[in-house]
């Protein structure tokens, strides 16, 4: 077991660093020049090219990967020009390990952008996590076990109903009559819990993250319906019930264990990448995390920010597939790692 981690984390990480020197090479061959974004409307040629060294533009595109990549594991120093260095030492700013750069746009290395938007994102995700793995397994495993009846079919359209529309149209719809027209829950507006308590933390996130829970619950109640009347067919259960178990100790001992397997999977990506940034939900929110940041940053070049997002959501993916496939080991017992 302990091997096979090892493996998968070395992986993961040969993987997010691959991923960002694609983002990079993306950025660096786009027409448009990143440092034209670091001066004001009175740049000049000069200022410009100044800029450009001092961050480290100039360099080929290889080399500027291995400087941030280095940076990751011992820091690095902005500006890069070492001439900038010697004329204006006061001006350097350090950015310890683990560096992800230095944002011209926010004058702030971009690991410290990230820790303050990210609590939002995280958050957002997590809460919506519980709430559609809580209704949609438990409607999922209520229409397997009134299959073909009128809960089972009200169940599947209603799910249908909801996969069909889009996030935004959702989350419009939630925000102006849940929350302007008719007043039931107050305007969602985030507050840390260190600024309001745990209190007024949850009331900000329940629209954002039932808009969210509202379109994964859809596919969730699917996938639970479907793997559950697979497993229900399977000759274990039958055994079971020839020897007299609960209808009970069936379900969660024994058919929940085989269905939950495939569900595990879909749920650590699901989570993974919604820990990555949550860009629509924090759009129609108002909410400033990791998604809005990522726009932000696409919209003005800022190589940094974006690289930076890139990884972090690459990690949350990968790290939430390594723990799924440590859990298999838990949910099925018939899965063994060499």
């Amino acid at each position: 077991m302990f091997a096979y981690i090892v493996r998968r984390v070395a992986a993961g990480m040969v993987m997010i660093l691959a991923m960002s020197l694609v983002t990079m090479l993306l950025f660096f061959a786009s027409p448009a020049d990143p440092a034209r974004y670091t001066c004001g409307k009175n740049c000049t040629p000069q200022l410009l090219e100044q800029n450009r060294k001092a961050l480290g533009y100039d360099q080929p595109v290889l080399s500027y990967w291995v400087d941030f990549t280095k940076g990751i594991f011992v820091g690095s120093e902005f500006p890069k020009d070492p001439a900038l260095k010697k004329s204006a030492p006061e001006t350097i700013a350090d950015c310890p390990a683990p560096c992800l750069g230095y944002s011209p746009q926010s004058s702030r290395p971009v690991r410290d952008i990230i820790v303050e938007k990210l609590p939002v994102s995280a958050s957002l995700a997590i809460a919506a996590f519980i709430m559609w793995m809580i209704a949609g397994v438990g409607l999922g495993i209520v229409a397997a076990l009134r299959k073909g009846s009128i809960v089972d079919r009200a169940i599947v359209g209603s799910a249908l109903v909801f996969y069909a529309f889009p996030t935004f149209f959702i989350g419009l719809g939630l925000y102006v009559f849940l929350a302007l027209k008719w007043g039931i829950v107050p305007v969602p507006a985030y507050t840390s819990i260190a600024d309001g308590g745990v209190g007024l933390w949850l009331q900000g996130l329940f629209l954002p993250a039932l808009t969210l829970a509202l379109v994964y619950i859809a596919g969730y109640i699917r996938l639970t319906r479907a793997f559950v009347l697979e497993v229900k067919g399977e000759d274990y259960l039958r055994t079971a019930q020839a020897k007299g178990l609960t209808s009970g100790r069936i379900l969660f001992k024994h058919t929940l264990r085989g269905a939950l397997t495939p569900i595990a999977t879909v749920a650590g990506l699901d989570l993974g990448g919604l820990l990555g940034g949550t860009i629509i939900t924090e759009q129609v929110f108002n909410y400033d995390g990791l998604g809005r940041t990522a726009v932000m940053a696409a919209t003005t070049y800022d190589l940094p920010v974006t690289v930076g997002i890139v990884l972090v959501a690459a990690t949350f993916v990968i790290t939430a597939n390594i723990v799924v496939d440590v859990l298999y080991a838990v949910i099925d017992p018939r899965v063994k790692y060499s």
